[in-house]
């Protein structure tokens, strides 16, 4: 993994730390992620990916509808410590939201991992004074770790996946503080724009370097094994052919998004991690929103 370079912690200012505030910026990371574009075998302006019940419409209106949940969220982290009321209060947040987004997607499923990650880290920010990544994900981490008594004993499809194969998911990436998000995403999403690629080009960087390194769910419920060491493998090719925004570099992601639109591939769990990119990197920069990625005005890259 990257390594990520931890920084003096810096109070960060009072009316970035409103949970009304803290929400608009997890929308926002929620429509910037969907909005990027070329992404390979994902919802994005280009149309629905490997999905059959999604678009980028729908996505908007989701991140619309969890929008006040996640202020409910951070909320609910300034009124309580990090206890057992606490995590309960933010899982039954967490599925009122995800009956909201339910509703306005006549029942597909566009944010759920989504709103579990994001939704422990605007917790996170909510309660705390510094806004670093670092130390974001391991107040989050410390509110996963605690149990959901209340949780309904329901068999999804992450439990399926973690029972066959072994794998953490997004449970075992939030208790462990987020380590593809941190350690991995971040670091790429930033050296990507040290080296002088686009704003899209970096942000592409980030999403394929946690496919390349990431155990996702939604690969290994629909892909197995098999399909996730082609995501992990074909994310990897890209990145050492100089990485998206070059000549070689987007006719690798051509033939790749192409291979998982053909195999009905769709890296969720991935995504769902760049936009707590999104999120993380928008609070440490102290910045008032995340800036557009500009790909409707780039030359478009996807597949054919």
């Amino acid at each position: 993994m990257y390594l990520a370079t931890r920084k003096e912690s810096v109070a960060s200012p009072f009316w970035l730390r409103q949970p009304a505030h803290l929400a608009f910026v997890a929308k926002q990371a929620l429509v910037a992620e969907a909005e990027l574009t070329p992404k390979p075998g994902l919802v994005d302006r280009r149309g629905s990916g490997a999905h059959k019940d999604l678009s980028l419409a729908r996505m908007r209106q989701s991140a619309e509808a969890i929008e006040p949940f996640f202020a409910l969220m951070a909320e609910a982290a300034r009124k309580h410590s990090v206890n057992q009321l606490l995590r309960q209060e933010l899982g039954a947040i967490g599925r009122n939201a995800e009956t909201a987004m339910l509703a306005v997607t006549g029942g597909s499923n566009a944010h759920k991992g989504a709103i579990w990650v994001l939704g422990l880290l605007v917790a996170a920010a909510g309660r705390s004074n510094d806004h670093s990544p670092e130390h974001l994900a391991a107040r989050a981490g410390s509110m996963a770790r605690i149990p959901d008594i209340t949780r309904p004993q329901l068999v999804s499809h992450g439990d399926i996946v973690r029972n066959r194969y072994g794998v953490i998911g997004a449970r075992g990436e939030a208790t462990a503080e987020f380590p593809h998000v941190v350690q991995v995403g971040l670091p790429s999403l930033r050296d990507a724009r040290a080296a002088g690629k686009t704003e899209t080009a970096s942000r592409m960087s980030s999403l394929l370097s946690i496919m390349a390194m990431l155990d996702d769910t939604c690969i290994l419920y629909r892909g197995g094994l098999a399909g996730a060491e082609r995501v992990k493998s074909g994310a990897a090719t890209v990145l050492k052919a100089d990485g998206p925004g070059t000549r070689q570099g987007d006719a690798a992601l051509r033939e790749f998004d192409h291979e998982l639109l053909q195999e009905r591939l769709s890296p969720g769990g991935s995504a769902d991690l760049l936009a707590a990119v999104l999120f993380l990197d928008c609070l440490d920069s102290a910045a008032a929103s995340i800036g557009d990625d500009n790909s409707d005005k780039e030359e478009k890259h996807g597949a054919d």
